[in-house]
């Protein structure tokens, strides 16, 4: 396996629920590295923007409206295979569905406050982490 960033988002709910702590030891114990880190709370433009491939869809208001109702934690996440490392470690997104031991399966309440996002892809964990963390800040992998 290669050598990958991805970005991973602590999302509201989980923020409010002060689990910001739990789900950072949960993915240095996975192994994964954290290579930035940053609490911000989103303007309504930057969640839209993030979010601009789900405009149009039903749950694309609802989602804006979620991840700017409190701060969340960014992060770039480093590791080998660290997309899909980071994607088995947030679990499904229904946490209903989770694996235990997952941080959706501990920290979501329903698929709309989930706890966490992750980057989906190589190509969109590029595009995701230089969203919030410019290419400069970081350097190369």
């Amino acid at each position: 396996m290669a050598l990958e960033r991805t970005l991973g988002i602590v999302k509201p709910d989980a923020v409010e629920q002060r689990k910001v702590g739990e789900v950072v030891a949960m993915i240095e114990a996975s192994g994964l590295s954290i290579h930035a880190m940053r609490m911000i709370h989103l303007s309504r433009p930057q969640a839209e923007g993030f979010y601009e491939v789900h405009r149009g869809k039903p749950f694309f208001d609802e989602l804006v409206r979620f991840m700017t109702r409190g701060p969340v934690v960014v992060m770039a996440l480093e590791g080998e295979g660290a997309v899909l490392r980071y994607r088995e470690l947030m679990g499904a997104t229904d946490p209903a569905k989770a694996a235990a031991g997952t941080i959706r399966e501990k920290y979501g309440t329903h698929v709309g406050e989930n706890a966490c996002h992750g980057s989906d892809s190589p190509e969109n964990a590029r595009v995701e982490v230089n969203y919030f963390f410019p290419g400069f800040e970081l350097g190369s992998p």
